[in-house]
């Protein structure tokens, strides 16, 4: 992100020793990166783990979703049980501004870089620890991957409770890793923030349980909000059965009657005026009795109609809807491609690729080009 007064990006001058891996943290360190900070990825031996994910175009190690996740940075390779890239590893936190870093404790400890440790190395440090479990409950230190938070936040049983199925499932996204590396960006500015009004850096903690916990809970703590409990725990809206893509005669389409009115105006644009003019969906108590009857009716009419038709129908109507898109169709998607969202760019090693820019849009500043993701030890020096 490039001010046009000064040509100078938001968070330049901003210098990040990042030791995180895999997703939780590099999400972080990639939002940072976008917006102008310099980071500098520490990896060790063999690299972040997640260089090796997926099939890469031609460089081992540099597989799509790394590539996603760590453009914009440097990459030092170096082995901290080598007293000499411990030494290189202090002279860079020695100029750092914030050192972020997702090593247990008790390592990072050992290798004698702790916020005490380093405090020493440089006084102003925005120190910032991504864990799996908040430091001051019972199940610090333990490791945490995606689907273990995601089975500890209830998170496996909201699938359930829609289609029936008592099995526990995992929503099919890194959905907890990168909330928590969401949480994680904009604590680090807000410490950022904090040293800018007082001088002062600071220890920050950004545990994957709370984070994620946090972010699911805002709607299906529910009716067990209150004590003494109103109602069960989930919202209802959510974890309704009924309330999915409808199909058409040549796919699926998601119309959302937000709004309980909606529901017959939906239906009578869909053709069936006489269900829609019923007496008992006349008063608001009338139709959310009816929601599941009404979801029915929507999906019985929608066949009737190509998944466009549907669409423009609705849209005619100020109705929200849009088709429903397969995953692999996401690439060439037009309103991504009209914004600039999803650009085309060659990786000086692995070629043409697709990459995401960043999708906040500030009147103020223009967003640079990234540079691309490193290859491991690419910044090493000679």
């Amino acid at each position: 992100m490039i001010d046009p007064a000064d040509g100078r990006a938001m968070l330049d001058g901003l210098r990040v020793v990042d030791m995180t891996s895999v997703v939780f943290g590099p999400y972080c360190t990639q939002i940072l990166a976008d917006f102008g900070a310099d980071v500098t990825k520490v990896e060790a031996p063999g690299g972040d783990g997640f260089r090796y994910a997926a099939t890469p175009a031609q460089t081992l190690g540099m597989g799509p979703a790394f590539i996603a996740l760590n453009r914009g940075k440097k990459s030092v390779m170096l082995d901290l049980k080598l007293e000499a890239d411990r030494e290189a590893m202090r002279e860079m936190l020695g100029e750092a501004d914030i050192f972020i870093h997702n090593v247990r404790a008790e390592a990072i400890g050992r290798l004698g870089f702790g916020y005490e440790d380093v405090r020493e190395l440089a006084p102003h440090i925005i120190y910032v620890h991504c864990v799996g479990f908040g430091s001051d409950g019972p199940y610090a230190g333990l490791q945490a991957y995606d689907d273990v938070i995601q089975a500890g936040t209830g998170t496996t049983t909201l699938l359930s409770r829609v289609d029936g199925d008592p099995r526990p499932r995992y929503l099919p996204s890194l959905i907890a890793d990168k909330v928590a590396g969401l949480h994680a960006a904009y604590a680090v500015m807000a410490a950022v923030i904090h040293r800018l009004r007082t001088g002062e850096g600071q220890h920050v903690e950004v545990p994957m349980f709370e984070a994620f916990s946090s972010f699911m809970l805002k709607e299906h703590l529910g009716g067990i909000t209150f004590d003494p409990p109103v109602g069960q725990a989930c919202y209802a809206r959510q974890i309704d059965p009924h309330r999915q893509p409808f199909p058409t005669s040549d796919g699926y389409v998601s119309v959302v009657p937000y709004r309980p009115q909606h529901f017959c105006e939906v239906i009578a644009i869909l053709g069936d005026e006489e269900f829609a003019r019923q007496e008992r969906f006349s008063t608001l108590p009338g139709i959310i009795a009816a929601v599941p009857e009404l979801y029915d009716r929507i999906a019985a009419l929608t066949p009737q109609f190509t998944t466009a038709e549907v669409v423009a129908l609705m849209h005619a109507n100020d109705m929200p809807a849009m088709a429903v898109r397969d995953m692999a169709d996401m690439a060439s998607e037009p309103h991504l491609t009209a914004t600039g969202f999803m650009t085309r760019r060659e990786h000086p090693s692995e070629g043409a690729h697709l990459e995401m820019r960043e999708p906040s849009r500030f009147s103020g500043w223009e967003q640079a080009e990234p540079a691309p993701a490193p290859l491991l030890g690419q910044h090493n020096k000679p």
